[in-house]
């Protein structure tokens, strides 16, 4: 079947029919990702195969060394690019993307900072030994326990996003020996072309200031004696490919930071993160080293222009850390060919995850690739859709895929790019427990976040009064 879309096919546009449907796409998989002499899909060293065994399904498998080596090589680039212009250069792993304690300490290691957005969030870091002068916090409607626990642990910044919270922090700091660093963030009116709900720099939306409204915000938090305005913040959207949107943002952020420097100093600007990574073969990353000088280099042009120091400069990745480093491996259930053209058939692929550990397809209609990760086949590729166990048509893992026209049920298949936002948006839909993670680094597996058991879930519902070995007494 082409892959030239119509009215009668639904084969999207960008799916190519591959001339090999067991090749593991070296942009969208894991580095250590690759076949064993089994056929099976191994990561970390471990096979696909031995981890279901030994862990179940649905499981979600985090390569450690991939990780770290995203860390390692975006914060590089970043210094790298900021030190040629004569300024510093602070990566903070954006841990909404992805956090536990185990994370925290990986990208800890390897130098970066961490940003948090929530009490929960907080909570995980401080567990994990991290050093709150290096965390920065991050939300729209933090409450008032949240920012006396961040300003009690001696937090490294906060990003202001409302009036409110102005005062609320002043209250806080009030008659407290402490002054605690803030930064204001901006909507700099850059929409990145993304999803919608994913673009969060336009104006009509519920993070920050517009540029208009943000000079007076800075000059009440220069009258409160326990805040100091260190900077402003800017996050133009995720899954970004290109700098175009970043200069444009950083132009705009430039004129309102030369404007407030007549109040003051301000020695940060943060151009948040958004980096996009590839989840199908179809996506075409920048690198890192490309992104980090282009947009550095357009600060350094804007303050030129305006002949202004420039300002040190801070960044958030998140996804473009951990999501290529992340696979779930699901085990098929039941397959169903279905009729929908004289000439088109899609192959239905039910595995026993779906939108509750996934839901990304549903809610932004992302796109996955996928692979049977427990054999090769030399059946010639079907298109098919995979979808999950839940009471929901939109119940859907990967939309558009090319699979070895042969699988069955109890393949494994494997999902890969799913390391960000996937455990974070995991949820008990239909009552199905919330898989376990795995990191797998040198052959070696260990837990890094236990799974859910039905027991579980059960343990929260106050109607029910014993259990036994059948379930409900």
């Amino acid at each position: 079947m082409s892959a030239a879309s119509s009215a009668s096919t639904p084969v999207p546009a960008w799916l190519v029919r591959p001339a090999d449907a067991n090749e593991l796409v070296a942009e969208v998989w894991p580095g250590s990702a690759r076949r064993d002499d089994d056929g099976a899909v191994t990561v970390g060293g471990v096979s696909a195969v031995a981890l279901a065994e030994q862990y179940g399904t649905p499981l979600y498998v985090l390569d450690e060394d991939d990780v770290r080596l995203r860390a390692r090589r975006t914060l590089a680039a970043f210094q790298s690019a900021a030190s040629r212009h004569g300024v510093s250069a602070r990566v903070y792993y954006a841990g909404k993307a992805f956090l536990s304690t185990e994370v925290v300490r990986w990208v800890a290691d390897e130098g970066l900072a961490v940003d948090v957005c929530t009490g929960g969030e907080l909570a995980i870091a401080m567990a994990a030994g991290a050093d709150p002068a290096r965390l920065g916090f991050h939300g729209n409607n933090k409450s008032v326990a949240e920012l006396e626990r961040a300003v009690e642990v001696g937090i490294g910044s906060i990003v202001i996003d409302s009036l409110v919270e102005v005062e609320r922090l002043a209250a806080i700091v009030a008659g407290r020996d402490t002054v605690q660093p803030v930064l204001i963030r901006v909507n700099s009116g850059v929409h990145a072309e993304t999803h919608d709900f994913l673009a969060t720099a336009h104006e009509d939306q519920k993070f920050g200031f517009t540029l208009a409204d943000a000079p007076a915000v800075a000059a009440r938090i220069r009258e409160i004696e326990g805040l100091r305005l260190v900077g402003l913040h800017c996050h133009i959207g995720s899954q970004i490919f290109g700098t175009a949107g970043f200069a444009e943002s950083a132009s705009r952020l430039v004129a309102l930071h030369a404007d407030l420097l007549a109040g003051g100093d301000l020695p940060v600007l943060n151009l948040g993160g958004g980096f996009g990574i590839a989840y199908t073969s179809a996506d075409v990353t920048t690198p890192i080293e490309d992104l980090a000088t282009g947009i550095v280099e357009a600060v350094a042009r804007e303050c030129g222009a305006r002949d202004i120091p420039i300002p040190n400069l801070a960044f958030e990745p998140g996804r473009s850390i951990v999501g290529p480093a992340g696979v779930t491996l699901y085990t098929v259930g039941t397959t169903k060919p279905v009729a929908l053209a004289a000439s088109a058939t899609r192959l239905y692929v039910s595995v026993d995850g779906g939108m509750s550990d996934n839901a990304r397809p549903s809610l932004y209609g992302a796109q996955y690739s996928a692979r049977i990760a427990s054999r090769e086949s030399i059946a010639e590729p079907a298109l098919v859709r995979v979808v999950g166990k839940h009471c929901e048509s939109g119940d859907i893992v990967v939309d558009a895929e090319y699979l070895p026209a042969d699988v069955e049920p109890g393949d494994l298949l494997a999902v890969p790019a799913t390391g960000a936002y996937c455990f974070s948006l995991s949820n008990n839909y239909n009552y199905v427990p919330r898989p376990p993670v795995i990191a797998v680094r040198a052959g070696e597996a260990r837990v890094i976040v236990r799974g859910e058991t039905i027991d579980d879930l059960l343990a929260r519902d106050c109607g029910v009064t014993a259990l036994t070995n059948e379930g409900i007494a």
